[in-house]
Formats: structure tokens, sequence, C-alpha cells
């Protein structure tokens, strides 16, 4: 009797715990779709988790985190955004480009998404207007495209002498075309003349470097986008290579070697995506969270490629850069 008692007790004190942690709620599951790869936006994941974290929400404590990397092959996008509806995760944040945004919104019009995009989210159908975007979608815009023009304006001013300008494009961008088209126009107001080169791929990018040589541009504009992010260092390498005064959209490209940028803080769009997310996850509904647009701008200069190219900065361009490299 003491015997088979003692079995039965051991039974019960093993099995409560057990059943204790069956009657737990399941820890929710974020879906990361990202375009590119974990080692080419380190900085921006860990921008996302910090905001997470601002929530209350911690990876491995109170969330789950699956991560989905197309590693720059944007057709694979689809397949793992419709992967992450089945596996019915939390919510979706999808980042690296537009079109991982794209491709999440037409895998689901219930799990709530959570956006960074390039381009205007309203012109591209991913949310009915900024203030309401209605349905399951929200998230951060950066506008990167829209401020092309002002972008070439300071390029220009940083190099006044170069008139002949090379505009590298992602034609597989969902904006490329507006952002061309625009950046054209202050081209001809400006007086400059335009050369475009279009690139998709590592290849691609050395063979619209020879065409620039060939055409002898004078200076170098590289459209806004995510691809071109994530190859900063081939970019870099190839300015430095053919002497081009290049002008990106983020910083990114200037610490890796870039001349100068324009653009909004992709950091702290990113930690935004992360309270959004974690907003989200306690409640609120993406319809209820307007698209957030950019208030922080910055303007980087890399004095140390501006000496090596032989350009002499302008006193009024280094009181207005937000950050000077050395």
């Amino acid at each position: 009797m003491k015997r088979r008692g003692f079995i039965t007790l051991i039974g019960g004190a093993v099995a409560w715990p057990l059943t204790a942690r069956a009657q737990q709620p399941a820890m929710p599951v974020i879906g990361y779709l990202s375009g590119q790869s974990p080692a080419e936006f380190e900085g921006y994941l860990t921008a996302f988790w910090q905001g997470l974290n601002e929530t209350g929400y911690v990876e491995h404590r109170n969330v789950d985190i699956e991560y989905r990397w197309a590693q720059g092959q944007y057709d694979r996008l689809p397949a793992f955004a419709a992967d992450l509806v089945r596996r019915q995760v939390s919510v979706i944040v999808a980042t690296g480009n537009t079109t991982t945004a794209l491709a999440a919104k037409t895998a689901t019009a219930t799990i709530p998404i959570v956006f960074t995009a390039a381009a205007d989210p309203v012109k591209l159908s991913l949310v009915a207007s900024f203030n309401r975007p209605g349905g399951n979608v929200t998230g951060v815009s950066f506008l990167v495209n829209e401020l092309g023009s002002k972008r070439l304006q300071l390029l220009h001013e940083l190099v006044p002498a170069a008139t002949a300008i090379g505009a590298l494009v992602n034609p597989t961008a969902p904006n490329s075309q507006t952002e061309t088209t625009d950046v054209e126009a202050a081209a001809r107001v400006l007086g400059l003349h335009l050369h475009v080169e279009s690139a998709s791929s590592e290849h691609d990018i050395d063979t619209a470097f020879a065409r620039f040589f060939q055409q002898r541009v004078d200076a170098l504009f590289v459209a806004g986008d995510a691809f071109f992010v994530a190859r900063r260092d081939q970019l870099a390498a190839l300015a430095a290579r053919y002497a081009l005064p290049a002008s990106y959209s983020v910083r990114d490209h200037v610490a890796a070697g870039g001349l100068m940028s324009y653009g909004t803080s992709l950091t702290d769009g990113f930690r935004q995506v992360g309270i959004y997310t974690g907003r989200i996850l306690k409640g609120e509904k993406p319809a209820d969270l307007p698209v957030l647009q950019p208030t922080k701008f910055e303007f980087i200069i890399n004095l140390q490629t501006a000496r090596t190219l032989g350009i002499t900065v302008p006193p009024s361009l280094r009181a207005l850069a937000t950050e000077v490299i050395e």
C-alpha cells in the first residue's frame, strides 16, 4: 500500500506541471519576411528588436519569430509569405523592399501586416490612405524615392562642375519608373544631362559602371532601393575605381565609402515597425494605426572620400550635414 501510494504521488507530481503547461496560452509568433539577408540588414533588425522590446516583447521570452530571408531573390517572396500564412503567425513584418510588402498583402487579407516601403504606399495600393490605412496593413513609409530630386540637388551643390550624371536604377523595383521620371525632371531644371542604366544583379552593376565610363559621366546617382543597399560595398568599390562622386539614399553607403547620402533614418523607421508590431500583438488593429512618415532626415558626407576625389566640401554643406564622416 505504501509503495502504491508513493507511485501515485509521484505520478501526480509529474502530471501536474504538464497539465499546467498545457493550460498556458500559446506564445504569439511573428513572421519576419525580408527580401534581403540577415547579415546585410543586421543593424535594422536590431532596431526592430529594440522597438519590439519597448512594447514589452522579447524574442524567445514571450514572443517567437519565424524568419524568412529571400537573399535578394525576390521571386521567392510569394512562397515565403504563403508559408507564413499557413503557419498562422500572429502578424507579418514585411521589410527589405516594397516588393516584400506587396507579396505579404497578396498572401493574406486577414493576418495583420506591418511593412517598410521606400515608395508611396497609397500609390502602390498597399493602403487606402496614410491616416486611415484600412484592411489589415500598416507600416512605415520612408519616401526614399520621393526625395530623389532633393538628393540630386545636393549632389550638384557638392560637385557643381559635374554636368553629366549617371543614374543607376533597379528595374524590378515597383516604383523605379516614377523615381527615374522625377530625377530626370530635376536634372533638366538643374541643367544636367542624365544617363540612366539599369541593374538587378551584381553583374549588371559591373556592366552599368563600364557604360558610365564610356559615356564619361562626371558623377553618379544611385536610386533608393534595398537591392543597392545590400550591395553597398560593391558600389563603393566601383565608384572609387572609376573616381565617381556618388550620391545614395541611406547612410550605409557612405559608411562603406560612398561620398554622400540624403534620406530618412532607416534605423528609426525599423524601430517604429517593432513598436507597431508590439501594439498589434496587444490587440490594436492595423486599420487604426496610421502609416508613419519620416520626420528625421539625414544628410551624410564622407570627408575622406571627398579628399580622395579632390572635392572641397563647401562650408555651407558641412553646416547642413547631419553627420560628417572623417
